[in-house]
């Protein structure tokens, strides 16, 4: 189960990276859509790669805290948030997800 909890707090990372692809996916003048020049799973896997990578370097700080290594409480404390609010975001977006999932397979047709 961590693991994929793990995977999903990445997610929240990089979405910048999804907002900069649904741009690309805007309608243009024409009105036609723009092809996306990255696939979506993609975007998500880069996505819970970069929160993985906050929340090492929260572990990271952490540890340098504690060890006496020369990390500030400042920097500790704002790593670790960091990874927090990503993680959250993450949540959130598998939350509708999934909620959006549910709606979809409860259509009749």
């Amino acid at each position: 189960m961590l693991p994929i909890l793990n995977a999903v707090s990445a997610a929240s990372g990089s979405f910048s990276l999804l907002s900069s692809a649904a741009s690309a996916a805007a309608p243009t003048a024409t009105g036609s859509l723009a092809t996306a020049s990255t696939p979506f799973a993609s975007l998500m896997t880069d996505a819970v790669g970069q929160v993985s990578q906050l929340e090492d370097g929260a572990r990271t700080a952490i540890t340098g805290l504690m060890t006496g290594t020369g990390v500030d409480v400042h920097q500790a404390m704002i790593a670790t948030e960091k990874a927090s609010m990503s993680f959250e975001l993450a949540l959130a977006v598998r939350n509708k997800a999934v909620q959006a999932y549910q709606q979809v397979i409860g259509m009749q047709f």
